[in-house]
């Protein structure tokens, strides 16, 4: 099966953070900003992070090679007794 392919469209509105979460630009702040309030014109200056529901979406159908790697947790002594005789000695 061919490699799944990220929407060129996609590429170009969204970065993926290392933790996992979908960034984006803030709408309304291109064209006709003499109508527009100051407060929405600050607002939408920066960048804004998606709620974790809509950015699985973004990242499932339209980014596939940005999906989230599970963390491998770290192996942990048998018991806490051999790691506190260590410290001790």
């Amino acid at each position: 099966m061919p490699k799944m392919k990220t929407k060129s469209g996609a590429k170009k509105r969204f970065k993926v953070t290392a933790s996992g979460k979908v960034k984006f630009k803030q709408a309304h702040a291109r064209h006709r900003l003499i109508s527009k309030p100051q407060k929405m014109k600050r607002k939408a200056r920066g960048t804004a992070v998606m709620f974790k529901a809509d950015g699985d979406k973004v990242i499932n159908q339209y980014l596939p090679g940005q999906r989230r790697k599970s963390k491998a947790k770290k192996a942990r002594p048998a018991n806490d007794n051999a790691t506190a005789k260590k410290a001790g000695a």
